[in-house]
């Protein structure tokens, strides 16, 4: 019981859950501060077709800055098994590609897109992988509480993988003009607010057991 615990690891573990806490927020605000500080700040005419091509405009450094902060937060997340660490790794690995190897604003894909993108998908894949099958792992008797997280858990997951499938559907079969549209954007839009409710719940944000709090 954390009540039990001396004060300065309870310190610790606030901030811990505090840190997976700015992980979500992190991925729900991200998307939008991009759209509207482009927009508003800098006077951008129109929103980008990808989350990825903000790298080309002055919300540059909020992008990498986002990624790299989510990046070096899965790489010191300590998780209950060695396929917590294994993944939180992973997804902190391919959070950096993607920070690192930018997609082309313009012209054929070069060396860069061709890292960026299959490591945004993994990373996305890893996500997707916390919230299905990681996050809902309990003792056998979990409390009322941690069976809605493990719903929301289930949801937020689900939500990732179904935005996934649209997005590799939608670029295999996309049209020649298919970045003037925002459908990208929107289906990554939908898979970080996803990712940022299962970390937020993962954080004792929602439905926290009463023992946690």
């Amino acid at each position: 019981m954390e009540s039990q615990l001396p004060d300065k690891y309870k310190r610790l573990t606030y901030s811990y859950l505090a840190l997976r806490r700015a992980v979500g927020w992190i991925g729900i605000l991200l998307p939008f501060v991009l759209l509207l500080g482009n927009k508003l700040i800098f006077g951008g005419s129109t929103g980008q077709p990808s989350i990825s091509l903000y790298y080309h405009t002055p919300m540059r450094d909020v992008l990498v800055g986002g990624l790299c902060a989510v990046a070096l937060f899965l790489f010191f997340y300590s998780g209950y098994d060695r396929w917590d660490n294994i993944t939180a790794n992973l997804a902190g690995f391919f959070a950096l590609l993607i920070a690192f190897f930018p997609a082309s604003e313009t012209g054929p894909a070069g060396f860069s897109d061709y890292i960026h993108f299959p490591a945004a998908g993994l990373f996305l894949s890893c996500l997707a992988v916390f919230s299905l099958f990681l996050f809902t792992k309990d003792d056998g008797d979990p409390t009322p509480r941690k069976v809605i997280r493990n719903r929301i858990y289930m949801a937020c997951g689900a939500i990732m993988t179904a935005s996934l499938i649209s997005l590799l559907l939608y670029l295999i079969f996309k049209r020649a003009d298919h970045m003037s549209t925002p459908f990208i954007f929107w289906a990554e839009t939908v898979a970080l607010v996803a990712f940022g409710v299962s970390w937020l719940t993962k954080g004792g944000t929602l439905y926290p057991d009463k023992e946690d709090l």
